[in-house]
């Protein structure tokens, strides 16, 4: 297996001539959804998929409860979650308050086992010019979308 990319067109803003340049994406086949994760770990774990559900849950709940009061949660080898934000800068200390925060945001950083994975799978350029490709010459930037009508990891769903 491999990641795949597809190459796109984008115009960069941040120069003068907002230059147009060629950069890769990642091309991602299909969206995982709650409901796929449950079924693939309970076909790879031999656990009924309603425990597994529960455990996500209890899980999930968990994670919300801690970093509500800003805790950083660590899940091993998988990643650490925690709770941030951004702040529009201010010219005296008083000035900073609630009201110039911004971007609420979850930050994961992957642990040992992601990270490994990550740095040693093989990435690809999609070919988008083949005649039993399933995208589209235009299609295919990445971003959790499903693109291209690729196969489902779940062929019950």
């Amino acid at each position: 297996m491999a990641l795949r990319y597809v190459v796109k067109k984008t115009t960069f803003g941040f120069d003068k001539e907002k230059a147009e340049k060629y950069v890769a994406r990642p091309f991602n086949v299909v969206s995982v959804d709650f409901k796929m994760l449950c079924n693939q770990v309970t076909a790879v774990g031999f656990v009924p998929r309603g425990v597994v559900k529960s455990v996500l849950d209890g899980l999930i709940d968990s994670l919300k409860t801690y970093m509500e009061i800003g805790a950083s949660v660590s899940l091993g080898e998988f990643g650490t979650f925690r709770p941030s934000f951004g702040c529009k800068s201010q010219d005296e200390e008083g000035e900073v308050g609630t009201d110039t925060l911004r971007n609420r945001k979850i930050i994961f950083t992957p642990g040992s086992l992601l990270k490994d994975m990550i740095n040693k799978v093989s990435i690809q350029k999609l070919d988008t010019t083949s005649k039993n490709s399933t995208v589209p010459p235009s299609g295919g930037e990445g971003g959790g979308e499903e693109e291209g009508g690729g196969e489902s990891p779940d062929p019950t769903l």
